[in-house]
């Protein structure tokens, strides 16, 4: 169960109701901080969203449920008519038994007992032999089969990508494929390479997502897919450290969150680990793919 909510919203009345309906909450079940009171501006310049943090008054777990003690007034009656069950359910099951014939135990011969007993062995040597049988070693032709169709599908996914960027109006295009154990890096090269990297990588990140989707169907072997444009990865990931610095240093020095725009989960997560080496900060994501997004707060 959330127990508190960080909600961004045009006027802080707006966040707050926002963060009450993640909550699941009233109004007089919460604790409501404004962090930021937020602008009108004038003309749709210098407007500035509200951030109101919503907490829960009392936070309630399972265990406390589970543990939770009866009224005063009822427990010896509780009690009382628990034990009166018990005692009917022995009698009960004392007065069955009784009625019953109780079989008596029959004396088996050597013979018997011997041939029960090399079953036994037997059954219990044949599941020790399943159980430690090592696992078939595949043949030369095997390796060579499965290594073949790993390369095939390998060019199928770069000629994939080359006809997807062609029907998106990029013609020049050459995709360089390299491999290095199970990664398999998938390099676009075009004039038009902003047109296949998109805003802050979302075109380049589909692509990534249909050229895994297909690699998956065609190749033998669970292999990743990584496609890149210009060396974009590399330089996004450079400005997303700066963002987290930047970020950091703020919520150190005002003592406020601040809100992220939404990026993809592996930003995400590369902010996460980033920020988790500076002290009295903490990170935690909300909302909902594609528009999920980070807050950075004092710890």
């Amino acid at each position: 169960m959330i127990d508190k909510y960080t909600a961004q919203a045009a006027t802080a009345e707006a966040a707050i109701e926002k963060g009450l309906k993640a909550l699941g909450l009233k109004r007089e079940e919460a604790n409501i901080e404004i962090t930021e009171p937020g602008k009108k501006g004038f003309l749709g310049i210098g407007q500035k969203d509200a951030v109101v943090v919503v907490k829960r008054k009392q936070a309630t777990s399972i265990m406390d449920e589970v543990f939770a003690r009866p009224a005063l007034g009822s427990e010896p009656e509780t009690l009382e008519a628990e034990e009166r069950t018990l005692v009917a359910a022995s009698e009960t099951s004392g007065a069955k038994e009784s009625s019953e014939p109780i079989a008596e135990p029959v004396a088996e011969s050597p013979e018997e007992v011997e041939a029960t007993a090399a079953e036994a062995s037997s059954e219990a040597d044949s599941r020790e032999e399943e159980h430690t049988k090592e696992p078939a070693v595949p043949t030369e032709e095997e390796i060579q089969a499965k290594e073949q169709k790993d390369a095939e599908g390998i060019q199928f996914v770069a000629d994939y990508l080359m006809d997807v960027t062609r029907k998106m109006g990029v013609s020049d295009v050459v995709v360089h494929v390299s491999r290095e154990g199970k990664k398999v890096q998938y390099n676009i090269d075009t004039e038009d390479a902003g047109l296949v990297i998109g805003r802050h990588g979302k075109v380049l990140n589909s692509l990534q997502t249909l050229a895994q989707i297909q690699l998956h169907q065609v190749a033998d072997t669970k292999l990743y897919a990584k496609v890149d444009a210009e060396e974009y990865r590399e330089r996004r990931q450079k400005t997303v450290e700066q963002l987290a610095k930047r970020t950091a240093d703020k919520v150190k020095r005002t003592r406020q969150p601040v809100i992220l725009e939404p990026m993809p989960a592996h930003e995400r997560k590369l902010i996460h680990r980033y920020l988790n080496h500076h002290k009295g900060i903490e990170t935690h994501s909300e909302g909902k793919e594609p528009h999920r997004y980070l807050v950075v707060e004092p710890e």
